[in-house]
């Protein structure tokens, strides 16, 4: 599936970033009618960013590629920011922040209209901005990476003993006859992407239960209540221990997590012992993004040093070295082409984010942008996600309740 990058990646990277990185400056001039000097990068300048692609080992790595391309920044790993909720919202609180990348359409909709009253974005526009398709929000911010979310089964005796699994809809996993595993907690991007897979044959703009039928939120806590919730932050660990059958992960992860499953169990899922559901509907994508933020008293040659961060980062030859690294799928097709002799299968099922919701001029991407606040607090309210057992809710009275309350925070 790859191509080995390995020391010819190394290099290009190297001798690369030296046209790129840290020591990029404006052009000069000849200055001979004594006009001003065009300001140069300030090299010194320490770039604050804020991210949900923040794992420890991302991170980093992340810090070590920019030390050596000439750039001071600063990061926080997900043991101190995690999730795109808090990302996005410590940078609109802090107002200090440099670069904002990772989130997804949703919340960069949500960046790009406004919803965050001190965040706005430095128009720009990188030299490839032509590689990236349509992931791109033209002159504000382009896609780095396409993440979407999957539905995963065994196909050996741990799991359906040959039976191919096909649904309709992701919702129609709560009749599948398998054990699956299911989130223990609200908060995450991925939790929430899947929630938003689940939801979506759901979606009523009429609906006072956050523009979702009542039918959605009773088969989301089904399948809360009838699925396993094993002290695993993602899916691929049960499924791998052959605790379930069938479960979710997401796809930068997949096949690095199959190549070293032997690792983590006595009876691993091997490459030709799991497939991924046949879904109708197709699968929820979404990119993550990369802006330039403006932040107040930040000079002009910190901004081009900014800039300059941020054409680097998104440019073939790193985002090649961070898909080799971290089983990711670069939006830039240059940097696709470096990694990958073709597109992998999770990269080539069907879209269901971008299909406009019915009686509505939204995206479904969009319409979970509108509405994933009103999500997240009937989740909240009703207890959604329960991560033991034992303290399970009881199931509500979905006739009497109040949908007005439910949609706002406690």
């Amino acid at each position: 599936m790859k191509k080995v990058l390995a020391l010819v990646l190394a290099l290009v990277m190297v001798i690369g970033l030296a046209a790129c990185g840290g020591g990029n400056t404006a052009p000069a001039g000849n200055n001979t009618n004594n006009t001003t000097p065009e300001p140069t990068a300030d090299k010194d300048y320490v770039i604050r960013i804020y991210s949900n692609s923040n794992s420890p080992e991302r991170t980093k790595w992340f810090i070590d590629q920019a030390n050596k391309a000439g750039f001071k920044i600063s990061i926080d790993d997900n043991t101190v920011i995690s999730g795109d909720t808090a990302a996005v919202q410590q940078a609109n609180e802090k107002k200090d922040g440099d670069i904002l990348f990772g989130l997804n359409e949703t919340r960069w909709g949500q960046v790009i209209n406004g919803t965050y009253e001190n965040l706005k974005l430095v128009p720009w526009t990188p030299t490839w901005a032509d590689k990236v398709g349509d992931f791109k929000y033209d002159g504000k911010a382009y896609g780095l990476v396409i993440q979407n979310v999957l539905m995963l089964y065994r196909t050996d005796e741990y799991g359906t003993n040959g039976k191919e699994l096909k649904f309709e809809h992701w919702a129609d996993i709560v009749d599948c006859g398998y054990k699956w595993y299911r989130q223990g907690k609200v908060g995450g991007t991925t939790n929430a992407n899947i929630n938003s897979s689940m939801l979506y044959p759901f979606a009523d703009p009429t609906s006072p239960a956050g523009g979702i039928s009542i039918d959605g939120w009773k088969t989301l806590w089904k399948y809360c209540a009838n699925g396993n919730f094993t002290g695993d932050s993602y899916g691929f660990d049960p499924l791998n221990r052959g605790e379930v059958q069938v479960s979710t992960f997401y796809s930068s992860k997949l096949y690095g997590s199959i190549d070293s499953a032997a690792t983590g169990s006595e009876h691993p899922i091997k490459n030709d012992t799991w497939k991924l559901v046949d879904i109708a509907d197709g699968t929820y994508y979404i990119a993550e993004y990369l802006g330039i933020l403006d932040k107040a008293g930040r000079t002009e040659a910190q901004t081009l040093q900014v800039k300059a961060f941020a054409e680097w980062f998104g440019a073939a030859d790193l985002q090649a070295a961070w898909a080799e690294e971290f089983d990711t799928y670069p939006c830039n097709k240059d940097a696709a082409a470096k990694v990958y002799a073709e597109v992998p299968e999770i990269y080539t099922i069907k879209n269901f984010a971008l299909n406009k919701v019915k009686g509505t001029d939204m995206t479904y991407a969009e319409y979970v942008g509108a509405h994933s606040a009103e999500w997240t607090n009937i989740l909240t309210n009703l207890g959604f996600y329960w991560a033991d057992q034992k303290d399970a809710p009881a199931e509500p009275n979905w006739d009497t309740l109040d949908w007005a309350t439910l949609t706002q925070k406690k």
